[in-house]
Order: C-alpha cells, then structure tokens, then sequence
C-alpha cells in the first residue's frame, strides 16, 4: 500500500525567522494520528533566515539526522563538538542519556534550507555521539546512496544509527529507473526534495511523501531529473 502525502498536506508554521513545515506531530502541531512511521519520528523542511537558528536546547533517547540542502549550519554541543554542515554533508546524533547543542545560520545573507529527521533508537540509555562527514554525491547519480545506516557498508561510508533503517539518497535522471526490493514486513518512506518521481505509477511531486507497506517492489521512474530520499524501517 502507498499513501501519498502531498507537500500542501503537511502543517506549515511561520515565525518569520524560521519557516517549517511538519511530517509528523511536532511543537504546536499536535495530532495524535499522525504521531510517527515506525521509528521515523520527526521529518522536519525548515527554512532559516540569516544569522538566526535554534539557541542551546536539550535533547534525549533520540536520534537525529540532518541534511542541509542549501546554506549552512554551524552546529555546537555540550560533547565539545563545534561543525559547520554545508549541502553534500550527512549529520548523525545520538541524543541517549542526554544532550544539549545548538544549530545557526551563520551566514549574513543565505538563507538555510534544511531536513531534519529524529528517530526512535532501539535502545535506551545509549551514550551521546556525533558523526559527519560528507558522501559521495557523485554515487548517488541513477542509483541509491547509502548515507545513514546500522549496518557498515564495504562501498559507501555510512552514518552509523542505533536502529534497524537505512536511508539513501538520489539523484535520479530524466528517463532513469531504479528498483527496490524488500521484505513486505518493513516499511518504506519516500520524499521528494526536488522534481517528480513515479513510484509505482504514483507520481509524486516536489516536497510529495509516500509511506508505504506491505510492497516487496518498488519502481521508480524519473520523468524530470529529481533528487529524493528513500527511507527502509522496521
């Protein structure tokens, strides 16, 4: 089964220095049916104006990925961690037993363009950690890039995530396919950052999501080039 949740769907907040908009239940948008996919937890499009962010905050028994899109994101947190996150970039954080850290748009005049996703681990109490690095973007092209997983990769450098997902990355071209194959027991999460993709003759559009279940293949068909992220959970 897929369902698609188009990008007009989701719950958008204005604060003027920050524009968001929620995949899931979060801060002032609350609904008890749409609470998480599995151990996808928050799926956040957030835009920051100039020289503003998120001041020091807690964190815990979470973890948490971010992808800049565009711009770049100082991060600073209490393990002594102080990183600058440009586009091309993964970023892994393992909340556990607690953490505190800040992210800002260091930049005077560009603005960021951001996704940040908070898994459910599959353990608690887990010590704090802090990965980035950045991948090969050149892989991703026609093909699924391995950026996030719990499990080593012997092509691709991968993030490490204490749960059982993978998420992948691409740039899928004009005319290009791909398949995915998995067990019907797991689950996939699709978004569309930029461009249409079609996955099994669904189409989705720019900031489209899908989630899906119970499908053993995928197909999936670029009739514009596009740049998506796919998602294998529990």
């Amino acid at each position: 089964m897929i369902q698609v949740y188009p990008a007009s769907s989701r719950y958008s907040a204005d604060h003027g220095w920050l524009q968001s908009r929620f995949g899931f239940s979060f801060a002032e948008y609350r609904d008890p049916a749409n609470m998480n996919f599995g151990p996808l937890r928050v799926f956040n499009d957030d835009i920051v104006q100039p020289e503003n962010g998120f001041g020091m905050h807690p964190h815990r028994e979470m973890e948490i990925v971010s992808v800049v899109l565009k711009g770049q994101i100082r991060h600073e947190d209490s393990m002594g961690n102080k990183e600058i996150l440009l586009p091309g970039e993964i970023q892994r954080m393992t909340a556990g037993t607690g953490i505190t850290h800040s992210e800002v748009n260091p930049s005077k005049d560009e603005e960021l363009h951001l996704l940040q996703l908070w898994f459910l681990p599959d353990q608690n109490r887990l010590e704090p950690s802090y990965e980035q690095f950045a991948y090969n973007e050149a892989a991703m092209r026609n093909a699924l890039l391995p950026v996030v997983s719990n499990e080593p990769n012997p092509d691709h450098r991968v993030a490490h995530i204490h749960q059982d997902l993978t998420l992948y990355l691409s740039r899928l071209e004009a005319g290009e396919r791909l398949a995915f194959a998995q067990s019907e027991s797991r689950k996939t999460y699709i978004f569309v950052i930029e461009g249409s993709l079609t996955v099994n003759n669904q189409v989705l559009g720019a900031r489209d999501a899908a989630r899906i279940t119970e499908e053993s293949m995928l197909e999936l068909q670029a009739a514009a080039n596009n740049y998506f992220m796919l998602i294998d959970l529990p």
